[in-house]
């Protein structure tokens, strides 16, 4: 596959510009403060900070290379054994369906993807920046994200855990592994012809056609890239499969007279887990968060003509499977019941048949977020 980055691409991404000693780092550095940019050393008069705590964030700079080839090792590195998993690992039994069961099952979905999630797709909640957006100001423009010096983050680089700080604070775009999917259909949805609404990085197809039961994959996304790259991985991976893939919005493909000539009840299952409203930002003018200004509008316009969608397209005896969670923001005392409100529009359709836990699944959030989605599945 040539869209797999590399080791060496990936550090070159980033063009690590180090501080060339400890007196200069501490001279020409910031702090970014929400919005405000503060000099570090008016930064670490002000909140007591000791200068043997910043001579280790120094050094972990310096080293930075070292950090970078652990990052790619553990998150972006693929190895031969995860590609045709299905061979290698049996499917996770349905009640215990774990988004992080085997992690390095994510790396390839991580690699091909790997700008949107760690860097394009932007957090919904406020002040809270991606990623590659902070290594980029730490090791090209001198500005270190407040959070870096808090207590809680001093304290875990002076035991050397630099990486820590990066991974709790900072946003990254949530993943459904495809071991997860991989397990639902083997043990529970039985899909030879899948359809899904949204492309979810690739790993629905990855995670469909693993399963020996899947011949057929459909999908439909509004980000080009992710379109042609999960095009690009099944034809590499899955040669023998039957695919198309589509790059428009899913409540879209109801008014193509091709589409719906070509699939009313045609799939055995739908399958995909929908948008969190305003809590992730995804690049690109036809997402549904941004063509819809409200969340009514959303569930009307987004929702519920996704739903009718689902409807027409699956067979008599076919599936709808999705995963979600309600949440609401203590920054912004929003509050989105999407369990609710979803399943009220989707039951106007469809007979809900399970309604089953699904643990860990990484997507950013403070206090304001429940610890684990919902599988939902409906006839």
């Amino acid at each position: 596959m040539n869209s797999i980055i590399e080791l060496s691409e990936f550090v070159n991404e980033i063009r690590p510009a180090k501080p060339v000693s400890f007196e200069t780092f501490l001279q020409t550095y910031n702090v970014r403060v929400g919005k405000n940019i503060v000099p570090l050393k008016t930064y670490i008069a002000k909140k007591s900070i000791k200068t043997e705590n910043l001579a280790l964030l120094f050094s972990d700079i310096t080293n930075i290379e070292a950090y970078l080839e652990r990052f790619y090792n553990m998150s972006l590195k693929i190895k031969d054994k995860n590609i045709h998993f299905g061979e290698h690992y049996k499917p996770m039994q349905i009640k215990q369906i774990n988004n992080n069961q085997e992690p390095l099952l994510k790396n390839l979905i991580r690699n091909l993807h790997f700008k949107h999630i760690l860097e394009l797709t932007k957090s919904g909640i406020e002040n809270v920046p991606t990623y590659m957006d902070v290594l980029k100001d730490l090791l090209r423009n001198k500005i270190i994200d407040y959070k870096i010096l808090t207590p809680s983050s001093l304290y875990y680089i002076e035991k050397r855990r630099f990486g820590s700080v990066l991974s709790s604070y900072y946003f990254r775009a949530s993943i459904l592994n495809p071991y997860v999917i991989y397990s639902l259909n083997e043990n529970l949805l039985k899909g030879e012809k899948i359809f899904t609404p949204t492309l979810g990085w690739s790993s629905y197809a990855c995670g469909f056609l693993e399963s020996s039961l899947a011949k057929e994959y459909v999908g439909t996304d509004v980000i080009p890239d992710v379109c042609k790259k999960t095009d690009q991985l099944i034809a590499d991976l899955y040669p023998s499969a039957k695919k198309d893939i589509y790059c428009k919005p899913s409540e879209d493909l109801a008014k193509s007279k091709r589409f719906m000539k070509k699939y009313t009840n045609h799939f055995d299952v739908v399958f995909f887990s929908p948008p969190y409203y305003k809590l992730e930002l995804y690049e690109g003018k036809n997402q549904s968060t941004n063509k819809y200004n409200t969340y009514q509008e959303w569930l009307d316009k987004y929702w519920e003509a996704t739903i009718q969608l689902c409807k027409q397209v699956l067979s008599n005896n076919g599936k709808l499977c999705y995963i979600l969670s309600g949440y609401g923001s203590s920054n912004t005392r929003e509050q989105y019941d999407l369990i609710k409100d979803m399943n009220s529009i989707t039951t106007k359709y469809f007979k809900q048949t399970h309604d089953l836990p699904m643990y860990n699944k990484n997507v950013h959030v403070t206090t304001h977020k429940q610890p684990s989605e919902r599988i939902l599945i409906f006839s």
